[in-house]
Parts: C-alpha cells; sequence; structure tokens
C-alpha cells in the first residue's frame, strides 16, 4: 500500500473513533442517564440576629400556646410543632412559603412525624420520586403498589426539598402570586396544583392551622419584616395603620384586628378595658373579625 493510501485510511479511522466518541450518553456511575433539567435553587442569607429574634419568639409562641390550649389537643402533633416550628419559619424567609402552611403538610403527609414512610425514609411531605431524582428511593405501597419515594438522611433535608419542589415546578407557580400568609388560599391551590388527590386536602390542612394557631408562625415573619421596613403586604398596603395589638407599646388611635386577636388583647395592649373599647367602636358583643378596624380613642 502507498505512503498516500496509508495516510488515507488513517484519517477514515480517525473520523470514525471520533464520531462513535461523540455519539456516547453522559453516564453516571453505571447508570445511563441525560442529565435532569432543574430551576436554580434560590439561596437567601438570614441574618444570625434576625434568626436568634424568630427563634426565641416562636418558642415563646408555643410555649404560650401549649400552656394556655395543650391539654385538649394530640402530643404528638404538639411535638412535632415544638420540633420544627422553626425550621418552617426560614422556608418562609427563604421561599415565601407560608410557615403554616409547611407545618400542616408536615403533620398531615408524616402522621406528625410517626408513619411508616416518615421513620423510614425522614420523608415528611410524601414527595415521590418524580422523573430526575438522582438521590435515594424507598418504595411503599401508596395510591399503588410499590410506588417510588424520595428518601433523605434528615427532616430538615424533606423539608428544604418540599420548598424546592414547590418553587421549581410551573403548575406550583400561582401560589406564588397569593400573599404568603394567606394560608386558606395556599391549601385551596396546592390541591387545584395536583399535590394531592384528597378532595378535602385543603379542609384538613386549614383545621391543623386553626386548631394549633400555626398562622401565629406566619406573623411573625411578617412582624419582622414590617420592622425591617419592607414594603407590608398587598392586601394591607392601602391602610394607614399596620400594627398588631398585640405588640403595641403606647396606645394607638384605632388598630386593625389580626389572627388570634381579642378584646381583651386588645384591651390589655393598650391600657384599656374592654368596655371602653367596646363603648367606643359601638359594640353590642365581644365578637370581632380579622382586618376589622377598631377605635382606640375619640
Amino acid at each position: 500500500m502507498s505512503k498516500g493510501h496509508l495516510l488515507f485510511f488513517s484519517l477514515l479511522v480517525s473520523v470514525f473513533l471520533m464520531a462513535c466518541h461523540s455519539a456516547r450518553p453522559v453516564a453516571k456511575g453505571n447508570k445511563t442517564q441525560t442529565p435532569a433539567k432543574t430551576a436554580e435553587k434560590k439561596e437567601v442569607k438570614i441574618d444570625a440576629g434576625t434568626q436568634r429574634q424568630l427563634k426565641e419568639a416562636s418558642d415563646r409562641v408555643f410555649e404560650d400556646f401549649k400552656k394556655k390550649n395543650g391539654q385538649g389537643l394530640n402530643q404528638n402533633t404538639l411535638n412535632y410543632i415544638g420540633d420544627f416550628k422553626f425550621i418552617a419559619i426560614k422556608k418562609m424567609l427563604e421561599y415565601e412559603i407560608p410557615a403554616s402552611i409547611t407545618l400542616a403538610q408536615g403533620i398531615l403527609e408524616s402522621g406528625s412525624g410517626r408513619s411508616e414512610l416518615t421513620k423510614n425514609t425522614a420523608n415528611h411531605f410524601g414527595i415521590k420520586c418524580h422523573k430526575g431524582w438522582e438521590g435515594k428511593t424507598y418504595y411503599y405501597d401508596d395510591d399503588e403498589a410499590q410506588e417510588c419515594f424520595r428518601k433523605y438522611s434528615h427532616p430538615e433535608e424533606s423539608f428544604n426539598d418540599h420548598s424546592y419542589f414547590l418553587t421549581s415546578r410551573s403548575r406550583y407557580a400561582p401560589l406564588f402570586e397569593l400573599e404568603s400568609d394567606d394560608y386558606k388560599a395556599w391549601a385551596h391551590g396546592l390541591k387545584d396544583a395536583g399535590y394531592a388527590t384528597d378532595k378535602k386536602y385543603p379542609q384538613k390542612l386549614i383545621k391543623y392551622i386553626d386548631d394549633y394557631q400555626l398562622y401565629l408562625y406566619d406573623d411573625l415573619v411578617t412582624e419582622s419584616r414590617n420592622k425591617k421596613g419592607k414594603k407590608p403586604t398587598k392586601k394591607l398596603a392601602d391602610q394607614p395603620v399596620i400594627e398588631s395589638s398585640i405588640v403595641a407599646v403606647t396606645p394607638q388611635k384605632y388598630v386593625f384586628v389580626s389572627k388570634g386577636d381579642t378584646l381583651y388583647s386588645i384591651a390589655k395592649s393598650n391600657n384599656m378595658t374592654i368596655e371602653e373599647i367596646k363603648t367606643l367602636n359601638e359594640l353590642t358583643s365581644n365578637e370581632i373579625s380579622i382586618g376589622q378596624r377598631l377605635k382606640l380613642s375619640k
């Protein structure tokens, strides 16, 4: 064979090898796969001072609630709230998901942390593997036999993945158009987006939130943001006074009723009597409603 033929044959072999190499799929370990396309994770830094203040405040809210209402409620659920309330608050700060919703979903989906699935996987939200999941897995009978669920090393990983799961999927995008403390709208929105097949899913979440006053943890985040001078929520933006009666230091001319407020708590916070407030506002009973404006002076 002449030198020219040898050179031409060598070039053909080189081109063939390059083509074969470029056609190989991306491989990871022993499993050949195409890398999953995922949204970029949101990184939000929370200063240590804010975290400390919110942790202390959430502990006070929890202990006060447990002291007043704990005897008639499920102790496993109370323990669950005590263990995970601050993680839920951090997720609200980072991802705008109501802490009350995160806690209520965790309680419902994990049986207050006591379900077989949660004990074996640290999966608190019943999140299945879905396309693109490359972590540990666990097979469990749910809607169908031996369905694939995500498995975590620690509960906080589950809470982190829950937040990322909601923020990285387009079907949940409408939820983030809602106010971050409108837990009732969020509860119905989760069902509408297909998070659960249970028709009563929203009502179950709302009942947990109301029974255990989980909305108080949403309020802590909202109050913390307002104190830092951040823009108030849209539903209150057109109101001239946005101060919680619970944290009032000096008497105000009027106040808007917040979740959990009573005539007694408002009167006590403003150095007044219930009768004085009723007289000023021409009230015939002690019933008040969220968002109601109450005069505190003539």
